[in-house]
């Protein structure tokens, strides 16, 4: 892995056993992502994408390759690093958000191993990040589509990953929400120097958000390019 590399995916290929003998899901992507950069993974559904992210984040195992995060490696074909080691983030397009949890307890959900009173304190230096500070006493069901993908992405960066994956996050949002939101994602990731890879379907918000695109077929990236907004 060279220097200027943080996250490396090296010709992974995964599938699974079916009736009819084993089914290929993705054959021989590879990737190369600096530390703080994002890239997007850019195709219609059943390509891969969705389990390229499962495989980053350990629940999906390699059937060749390797992945590599910040030098250590996290699979291999017959090994595979406990997802709860890997310092992985993931960021799900229905949210997940804990109905019976606030804001405040929700985003310091993964925190456990911190004190209660910085424990508190992340969580709100997280609702500052996201311009939610007003609502850490709010319940889920009473915000809005947008406020809860924001109050989950502070949920996600609050361990401060080394990787943030980003699985269709904004999918269930119309357009015009979509792109601002997918801007502020942007934004706040830069701030913080986040590495991170979104998968979505949608031209606009890969433009956005991505360093770096892949546009994929079924299985593989087909081409990978920068984009203009970056």
């Amino acid at each position: 892995m060279s220097q200027a590399t943080f996250l490396e995916l090296e010709q992974i290929s995964l599938g699974y056993d079916s009736r009819q003998g084993l089914r290929m899901v993705v054959r021989d992507f590879s990737l190369q992502l600096p530390r703080g950069q994002t890239a997007c993974l850019l195709g219609p559904s059943g390509c891969g994408k969705s389990s390229i992210l499962r495989a980053i984040a350990g629940f999906e195992p390699l059937r060749s390759g390797s992945i590599q995060l910040n030098g250590n490696l996290l699979s291999r074909q017959g090994y595979a690093l406990a997802p709860e080691r890997r310092n992985v983030g993931m960021m799900f397009q229905d949210y997940a958000l804990f109905p019976h949890l606030n804001v405040l307890h929700n985003i310091g959900f993964g925190l456990g191993h911190l004190g209660r009173a910085e424990r508190q304190a992340r969580s709100l230096q997280m609702l500052e990040l996201v311009g939610l500070r007003e609502a850490q006493h709010a319940w889920p069901h009473e915000l809005s589509g947008g406020q809860q993908q924001r109050i989950a992405l502070a949920r996600a960066l609050a361990p401060e990953p080394a990787l943030l994956l980003l699985d269709e996050p904004f999918s269930n949002l119309d357009t015009d929400l979509r792109e601002r939101l997918a801007q502020e994602v942007k934004d706040i990731l830069q701030q913080t120097g986040q590495t991170a890879i979104l998968v979505t379907h949608n031209h606009r918000e890969a433009d956005i958000m991505g360093h770096r695109i892949g546009r994929m077929q079924p299985g593989q990236a087909v081409a990978w390019h920068d984009s203009a907004t970056a």
